[in-house]
């Protein structure tokens, strides 16, 4: 596996997944992260003649991130990583061992970038790339100790399940390279080890915390047993709310129950007018989301008029994120604001 590789995967997921929802809310988290980590084979010089191979014990590893997320399915984060590999063996060309025990411990500083995406009420999937620089300090028998730092970068691919409105627990797979790694060792009367990268996969386990208690983990239509009982102002007025999902204005099952309702509501009262009225959370430009609250009144219009009230009898409106069930601030996701009321009047 290569990093164009996960970048490449990455890319087809997110063309492929248009408007899927984040994983997270708005605003700052921090992880804590731990599992295996596996080096591969390390081909090297030693000063600068002998072909030698060095090949590792399986290790472990801990990371940890501060992060932001931007509510558009976007996550921007800083990493610190610790890894430790214990060595198995280092190969001369002619069979003899330079050295048989040893180890080799990596400090990771990374920036990374990633993108959620959903797949289910609580579970998602998070592509993402890093750069950053790798620190590494190999320490062989007779040769003694020397350090390194190098460029890194790498690709990560992670399934996150929400456990609460603001913990997330989650399983990261990284492939990390660290770029041209080399250790001199003549000042303690050893060898100069020159060669390629350090090429590293690391599979942990990890919980995610969000400052900022989410409406939403998974961004998903509110089903109808999560939805507002249906409101009923003084007076011979009746108000029915239809839910939507994040940037949609298709009808849910569950919001044509509501719109039969009205619609029978309509027809036992004999309603001359009847008042649709689009709203929209605080995600997107004023100008998109009041389109996008005329659209979701329509919606509701062309499947009452399906259901036998005539058109001329509706009124349709849309006030874009004008007017807030639940208030909040700018770039929110509340299921509750993505809606379309029915005033039956």
């Amino acid at each position: 596996m290569t990093l164009r590789t996960v970048v490449l995967g990455a890319a087809a997921a997110i063309a492929l997944n248009g408007a899927a929802s984040a994983a997270t809310s708005n605003g700052w988290y921090v992880s804590l992260e731990g599992g295996a980590n596996w080096v591969g084979d390390w081909d090297h010089q030693v000063n600068t003649t002998t072909l030698q191979t060095a090949s590792f014990d399986t290790g472990w590893a801990v990371l940890a991130s501060v992060g932001y997320a931007f509510g558009n399915n976007w996550r921007a984060e800083l990493e610190a990583g610790y890894r430790s590999n214990n060595l198995d063996t280092i190969i001369t060309s002619g069979g003899s061992p330079l050295a048989t025990t040893g180890d080799l411990s990596e400090a990771s500083f990374m920036a990374n970038v990633l993108y959620d995406i959903r797949l289910g009420d609580k579970l998602g999937l998070s592509l993402g790339v890093g750069a950053g620089a790798d620190f590494a300090q190999l320490e062989l028998l007779n040769q003694g100790s020397d350090e390194d730092w190098n460029f890194a970068y790498q690709g990560i691919a992670g399934l996150n399940y929400a456990l609460g409105r603001q913990t997330t627990a989650f399983v990261n797979y990284r492939y990390f390279r660290a770029h041209d790694a080399s250790f001199d060792y003549t000042s303690q009367g050893g060898d100069v080890l020159s060669g390629d990268d350090f090429q590293k996969h690391t599979v942990t386990l990890g919980l995610r915390y969000a400052f900022n208690s989410p409406q939403v983990v998974y961004d998903v239509p509110p089903s109808s047993s999560t939805q507002p009982p249906i409101s009923e102002p003084a007076g011979p007025a009746r108000q029915f709310i239809v839910f939507f999902g994040f940037n949609k204005y298709n009808l849910t099952s569950a919001a044509l129950r509501v719109i039969s309702e009205a619609v029978i509501a309509a027809k036992e009262t004999g309603s001359a007018t009847l008042v649709i009225t689009g709203h929209t959370d605080t995600v997107g430009s004023p100008a998109t989301n009041q389109r996008l609250s005329m659209r979701r009144s329509n919606a509701v219009k062309s499947e009452m008029v399906r259901q036998g009230i005539s058109a001329a009898a509706i009124n349709t409106g849309g006030k874009g994120e004008s007017e807030l069930l639940v208030q909040t601030t700018d770039n929110v996701k509340e299921p509750q604001n993505r809606r379309a009321t029915i005033d039956v009047n």
